[in-house]
């Protein structure tokens, strides 16, 4: 898919002083499932969309290091928050907040990533 190509090219040129590298994961088909960035902690972003764009996640995977999680998706699972079906897991599964993430991939991913920095104590 087009799309992981040129998140690829945003995370490994915008965000090199976080990101170290990538894997792109697959399903059965050639078809790619979604990005995954490693993060110079040893932590992880996937970065998924369904196929035909509608759904996503951006999800900043460290439970290992230190126990969190953080995920902006649009899941339809929270209609409880106003900004749904957009929501914000802020560290945990069940701390559900609004989410303010940009509908444009692009946007989204450079405003994700300007997060993960800031969580890291990196400024740019």
């Amino acid at each position: 898919m087009m799309m992981y190509e040129t998140l690829t090219h945003i995370a490994l040129t915008e965000f090199n002083d976080i990101v170290t590298h990538h894997q792109l994961i697959y399903r059965r088909a050639a078809i790619p499932l979604k990005l995954r960035l490693f993060i110079r902690d040893e932590t992880f972003v996937d970065v998924w969309f369904s196929p035909n764009l509608l759904r996503y996640s951006y999800h900043w995977e460290q439970r290992a290091a230190r126990g969190l999680l953080h995920r902006h998706d649009n899941a339809p699972d929270h209609p409880h928050i106003p900004t749904f079906p957009k929501h914000f897991h802020n560290g945990t599964e069940d701390a559900i907040e609004p989410s303010s993430i940009s509908a444009d991939p692009e946007t989204a991913l450079r405003e994700f990533l300007r997060f993960v920095r800031s969580q890291l104590n990196i400024s740019s």
